[in-house]
């Protein structure tokens, strides 16, 4: 299944950090990115076959880690703060 994914240009709005968070507070049904210019990703959800096969992706990356110790294993729909200003979606 291939991501949907809808763009809004806001060039004469410029969310702060908090403003951005309030959003998505607000619109917690729907998935929203921020790109490093401000612009404002709106994401669709996925189908059941992708989602199971995310999980067992997970399950397993999960597994591999515990018994590695290397690091941290997240969700794909844990946001990352990139230090280019954007705020982002694990989600492939």
């Amino acid at each position: 299944m291939i991501m949907t994914y809808w763009t809004l240009n806001l060039d004469k709005v410029n969310l702060t950090e908090e403003q951005f968070y309030q959003v998505c507070q607000n619109n917690r049904e729907i998935k929203l990115e921020r790109t490093a210019s401000g612009q404002l990703i709106i994401m669709s959800p996925v189908g059941g076959e992708s989602g199971n096969r995310e999980a067992e992706l997970i399950i397993e990356l999960g597994i591999w880690n515990r018994q590695t110790g290397l690091g941290y294993t997240f969700s794909s729909s844990t946001i990352f703060k990139l230090p280019n200003g954007g705020v982002r979606e694990a989600s492939p």
